[in-house]
């Protein structure tokens, strides 16, 4: 009965951490179609109108160094319920802000800093706590549910921006206050939390510890860390590049803008469920490939882009880098939480989460500048850069170094089986 109770709340808990990720990436996704309404109504330049993505993920990127921390140190939702409750109330100040206010760039801008340092404590910790709850191989599968959440807000996000944005421009900024509260109160009812007696002693205990998983598994993790910030810069920068252009050269409305960036985000969402079910049964044969061949797609669709230029191919592409997105990111985040024991899993995580924001904040306005020297020159960088990451991940990342023997014991068992 006690084991019957205790798959049932983890599996409650899973569900209710899924919709962590999926209001976290409504931060920047649900504004990705409106930037350009937003740039009009303001009077901004490509890359001002890019920095409002900065303002977000930059400070969630130093932020969530902290509450990896204090997630370590306190317990998993006594951060993530007060960060959800900060990351709402930064997007109703920034709507605010918008509707009463004449020239309100430099107030949304300051709101969207608020609603960042929220942002820090939620997706990561949400999937520090999930792989508490799953402590064998079925974490893979539990992680590739939170990205493929992930991926679904990233497809309703843009639809519901673009639908948002049909009552006023700044309507969607609303949209995050009135999520993130009952999120809030579902995580803080309803999420278990498994109690541990090893939180770290000191901060200087603390980071000793996180010291020496980074002394012995350097290269992989480096490594790991870059497929993340790199797959994300791309991500985002090709998305909000795909907007503008829709915007300018095809005369694409928002609504429609937005239903078309659904596709590819879309595809990512699929492909995160289904490369996170296979990597529960073929750990060990498969991480490292995973992101190697992840990153190794996506350079090969920026690259085609150069030659193919048509809308219809344009679309094809973009739901093949959803594609190669997918399969990525599900296999980092094994290899990441999986290289830390429990008591300095947070901090470890955190140090992902932020070169994942850092990768989002500089992805828009990096496309916005190398687009205003050409679109071959554009595409080539970008494409360069993924493939220089896919052979990395090929030659560095070892999963064998990084996730504990017991994990990748149980995965080959079982898919021997």
């Amino acid at each position: 009965m006690g084991t019957d109770t205790n798959a049932t709340n983890r599996t409650r808990s899973l569900w209710v951490l899924c919709s962590v990720p999926f209001i976290m990436v409504l931060g920047n996704s649900m504004l990705i179609p409106v930037l350009p309404q937003i740039r009009e109504a303001l009077d901004l330049s490509l890359y001002q109108v890019g920095l409002l993505i900065t303002a977000f993920s930059a400070p969630a990127s130093v932020s969530i160094l902290f509450a990896g921390y204090l997630a370590d140190r306190y317990g998993r939702k006594v951060v993530m319920v007060p960060a959800l409750v900060v990351y709402g109330v930064g997007g109703l100040l920034a709507g605010a802000a918008a509707m009463l206010l004449g020239d309100s760039y430099p107030y949304i801008f300051a709101a969207r800093i608020i609603q960042g340092i929220g942002a820090g404590g939620t997706y990561q910790i949400a999937m520090v706590l999930a792989s508490d709850l799953y402590a064998d191989a079925e974490r893979s599968r539990a992680l590739g549910l939170l990205e493929s959440w992930n991926g679904v807000g990233k497809v309703i996000s843009p639809i519901a921006g673009a639908a948002a944005a049909v009552l006023s421009w700044y309507a969607p900024f609303f949209v995050y206050g009135v999520l993130a509260l009952p999120i809030a109160l579902g995580v803080h009812l309803l999420v278990s939390e498994e109690p541990t007696d090893d939180t770290p002693g000191g901060l200087g205990q603390y980071l000793g510890q996180l010291s020496e998983i980074l002394r012995t598994k350097t290269i992989s993790f480096l490594v790991a860390l870059l497929a993340g910030f790199i797959i994300l810069l791309l991500l985002f920068g090709v998305l909000s590049y795909a907007a503008d252009e829709m915007e300018v050269d095809f005369h694409i409305g928002t609504l429609n803008r937005g239903l078309i960036i659904a596709i590819p985000v879309g595809v990512m969402a699929i492909t995160a469920y289904v490369s996170g079910t296979l990597l529960q049964n073929q750990m060990e044969h498969l991480l490292r490939w995973a992101v190697a061949g992840g990153t190794g797609l996506f350079a090969a669709g920026l690259l085609s882009a150069i030659l193919l230029t048509s809308p219809t191919a344009s679309l094809i592409i973009l739901a093949f880098l959803g594609l190669a997105t997918g399969l990525t990111l599900p296999a980092l985040n094994t290899l990441i939480t999986s290289s830390a024991p429990i008591e300095t899993r947070g901090l470890t995580t955190a140090f992902y989460g932020t070169v994942r924001f850092l990768g989002v904040a500089f992805g828009p306005p990096a496309f916005g500048l190398l687009a205003a020297r050409g679109r071959i020159l554009l595409l080539a960088t970008t494409g360069i850069a993924a493939a220089v990451t896919a052979v990395l991940s090929a030659m560095f990342i070892n999963p064998e170094q990084m996730v504990p023997p017991d994990i990748l014991g149980e995965t080959s068992k079982s898919s021997s089986d």
